[in-house]
């Protein structure tokens, strides 16, 4: 790897999300193992990546369409369970697409593409924060590409900005947006408006609107049959060819190395949580 080469002269990346999780100078010491297989797959599907035949029946399972992506997604939205490993995935599509693509032939002079995770709270958005700066902090060819740190935001030298926010529709306005990545959208919680999920929503697609292929992620614990998450599981789940996908998921099956017994304790102590 040379520092810099992160994009071809086609403005293309010179490698898939799958290459880098699997690649040992990038992320590949994070993402080995069978562990992370259902990710994977989910992933080549989000980023409209050939699909091997395993990973073509858990995109099956988890999406209810028959017929794989032709193209990458517009919109995501993932209603999975608890401990499913869906921060530390939120964060590597972070990094990814603020690393591995070029916004610059979009921007006007002094303007900067941000790539943005919402969380519910700014404990959460820690959480996130932690998982983007381990990942590129680990990874020398990728940090020496910051170009300015603060508390919630990091400045990279591609007129990319990685910056955490919480869920307020004020707050996130004026932006101008590669990808939003909303952490746990079902447990949004805002004294600003009656549904906090759609008002953000409503301000991030303006904001999206001047860049090509950028790319909402919803990912969430579900919790209940309302809001965003819900509805946009009721207008998308299932249907061919849509571009909005939603991929759904118990906690096991994206991450099997939970142990079944806690997945049972939890079970009975209240079924419906």
């Amino acid at each position: 790897w040379e520092e810099g080469r992160l994009m071809s002269s086609k403005q293309q990346p010179i490698v898939t999300i799958l290459q880098a999780m699997a690649d040992p100078k990038l992320f590949g010491r994070w993402f080995r193992g069978p562990s992370w297989r259902a990710w994977k797959a989910f992933l080549a599907a989000l980023f409209g990546l050939p699909l091997r035949k395993a990973q073509l029946e858990l995109y099956r399972r988890h999406t209810g369409r028959r017929h794989p992506p032709r193209k990458p997604a517009r919109e995501a939205w993932l209603p999975v369970g608890r401990r499913g490993g869906k921060s530390i995935i939120a964060a590597l599509v972070a990094v990814y697409l603020a690393f591995f693509r070029d916004y610059s032939k979009f921007l006007a002079p002094g303007e900067r593409a941000t790539v943005m995770v919402i969380a519910a709270d700014r404990r959460q958005a820690r959480v996130v924060f932690r998982y983007i700066t381990g990942l590129i902090d680990h990874v020398p060819m990728l940090a020496r590409m910051v170009e300015n740190r603060a508390r919630e935001a990091l400045d990279l030298t591609n007129r990319v900005t990685i910056e955490v926010h919480t869920a307020s529709f004020r707050a996130i306005r004026g932006y101008t947006i590669a990808a939003a990545i909303c952490d746990e959208i079902a447990f949004w919680r805002s004294e600003e408006a009656a549904n906090p999920d759609v008002e953000v929503l409503n301000g991030l697609r303006p904001g999206m609107a001047t860049i090509p292929g950028a790319l909402l992620l919803s990912i969430s614990s579900p919790y209940a049959r309302r809001g965003a998450l819900w509805e946009a599981h009721k207008k998308h789940f299932g249907k061919e060819r849509d571009p909005v996908l939603v991929w759904q998921a118990d906690t096991q099956a994206m991450n099997p190395t939970i142990d079944k017994r806690t997945i049972a304790e939890a079970y009975e102590q209240d079924p419906a949580v």
